[in-house]
């Protein structure tokens, strides 16, 4: 019991920490622009803290490691050459003219470059795919909760647990964004950051003192790394172009994949998503956010690798020392996402099992409370306050920001208690995919729609943007495989069209998009 206690002891602190800092940071928030933007008075470090803390969510405190484990390779890392040239685009694309227009949500450009439909368009866009995004990525939080609960009653885990679990996650962290906005998300998450790679070292640390050999232990279990990549093409025996083109886009995580259809979805992400753009208008200009933006993507690298080689040694040690209570689904298969979080309960010593585990809920507040906060913003920006209470002062917009601030929150909760089964129900799924490929379907045609504006001073138009955005989602509605499921379910034969990786899914919907919106002037 008390070896229980200590680590309790340091979770709840951790709790009441981050609370009453966001409450005490985000104080006498009076006006939108304090919420939303912290009055554009937030340091340009801070800044980078709270883009880091954003993107590396539990899903990548869990997931990554998942992703590791599953292959016993690095290559998921190659896909940070990718972001970094992204983020240097968005830098020096997109920054400047956000700043510019002094939007507050990135969807205000699109009212001022093409119409109020195409701003609306983008808004739900956003606000339908980061709710089903974020959401995921609470699940997969919950996840070590649920796994200390089996650890300390020895229950078998059930859908019940879950969303119990969930629901604390959730509902902790909307108090505090609720209550304190943007500087309470951002001054909070300096602090997450730091926990959450704190936590990742310490659990390298662990894993390989812990490993029968050390070193040799690690090769051991691995066969000597016998399936060990960095870099990937995606070929092998391929013999005509149309076939190695074709494995290419089959395959989620090569060099191709990297340099080309992960630097679409990191655009998109981070210069068209309001939760990742929201905390760059924060900084005092755009200057200073374009160094935030791109220090950000070099520090994806470390991160990525510790954590993806978090996910490798857990491997070889669960081949040299068998256990037969690693988390498993209904077929007996070990569910890989929840193998990190069952070395963290099981395996890690007292005080730093605390520690990591409040690592982990680090990981899943940050990005949490981002997404709550932009999500709330945008919706009072973009929909409350223009058509639904016109001219209501700004004392009661913030009012209504942090009632929508919770009722978002039970929206993620709704889509992670159906993540969580799932999952359960199909322990091969894995979390990546998961959270990337949600957002696959609808952020093409909204980056497509962006680049319009950017690129262009007279092409695009409202019904022009929306018939475009309309063939880029179909696109990735038949190239992903998605229409040929739909197709089963109607009894229908399935269309013989080539499926491509998640990975993929941005860029030919924002080329589609592209493509089709140019053909159209713009009226103003």
């Amino acid at each position: 019991m008390s070896n229980l206690f200590w680590d309790v002891a340091i979770i709840i602190a951790y709790f009441v920490l981050i609370v009453a800092l966001g409450l005490y940071m985000g104080r006498r928030e009076e006006s939108m622009e304090d919420f939303a933007l912290g009055g554009r008075k937030i340091p340009w470090w801070a800044v980078l803290a709270s883009i880091i803390a954003a993107e590396t969510s539990a899903a990548t405190f869990l997931g990554i490691p998942a992703e590791g484990y599953r292959q016993q390779s690095a290559i998921y890392v190659q896909l940070m050459l990718g972001t970094i040239i992204a983020r240097l685009i968005i830098a020096y694309l997109f920054l400047k003219p956000f700043y510019h227009y002094q939007v507050y949500t990135v969807y205000e450009f699109l009212e001022k470059r093409f119409g109020p439909k195409s701003r609306v368009a983008g808004s739900v866009i956003f606000l339908v795919t980061r709710v089903l995004a974020s959401g995921v990525r609470v699940y997969i939080a919950a996840v070590v909760l649920v796994v200390a609960w089996k650890f300390l009653t020895g229950a078998p885990q059930t859908l019940q647990q879950y969303i119990m679990a969930i629901s604390l996650l959730a509902l902790v962290t909307c108090l505090y964004t609720m209550m304190g906005g943007i500087k309470a998300v951002i001054w909070t998450d300096l602090i997450q950051a730091s926990v959450m790679f704190g936590g990742a070292l310490i659990s390298l640390a662990v894993i390989v003192y812990l490993i029968p050999g050390g070193w040799e232990g690690i090769k051991t279990g691995t066969n000597n790394f016998a399936n060990f990549k960095i870099f990937s093409t995606g070929l092998s025996e391929e013999r005509t172009l149309s076939e190695a083109v074709l494995s290419i886009l089959g395959q989620e995580y090569t060099i191709f994949a990297a340099l080309i259809g992960y630097i679409f979805l990191v655009m998109a992400t981070h210069g068209t998503d309001q939760d990742m753009v929201q905390r760059m208008l924060t900084a005092t200009d755009y200057k200073r956010s374009r160094l935030s933006l791109i220090l950000s993507g070099v520090a994806d690298v470390p991160i990525a690798l510790a954590f993806v080689t978090i996910g490798i040694f857990l491997y070889a040690y669960f081949q040299l020392v068998p256990d037969a209570n690693l988390p498993r689904g209904e077929n007996n298969e070990v569910v890989a996402n929840e193998v990190f979080a069952y070395f963290i309960i099981n395996k890690m010593p007292v005080g730093l099992r605390g520690l990591i585990m409040a690592g982990v809920f680090a990981t899943a507040m940050g990005s949490l409370s981002a997404a709550l906060n932009a999500l709330a913003t945008s919706f009072v920006k973009d929909f409350y306050s223009p058509y639904l209470r016109k001219n209501a002062g700004d004392q009661h917009y913030v009012f209504a920001a942090r009632v929508f601030t919770f009722v978002f929150t039970v929206l993620m909760v709704i889509v992670a208690a159906l993540a969580a089964y799932s999952v359960i129900h199909n322990p091969k799924l894995t979390i990546i995919p998961i959270a990337l490929g949600i957002l696959g379907y609808t952020y093409g045609s909204l980056l497509g729609m962006f680049l319009i504006g950017m690129l262009t001073r007279k092409r695009g138009n409202d019904t022009g943007n929306l018939f475009a955005m309309f063939c880029g989602f179909v696109t990735v509605l038949l190239l992903s495989g998605t229409a040929n499921i739909v197709l089963g379910w109607c009894g229908l034969p399935p269309l013989t069209i080539p499926k491509i990786a998640f990975t993929w899914y941005i860029m030919f919907g924002c080329i589609v998009t592209f493509c089709v919106g140019v053909f159209f002037r713009t009226k103003r």
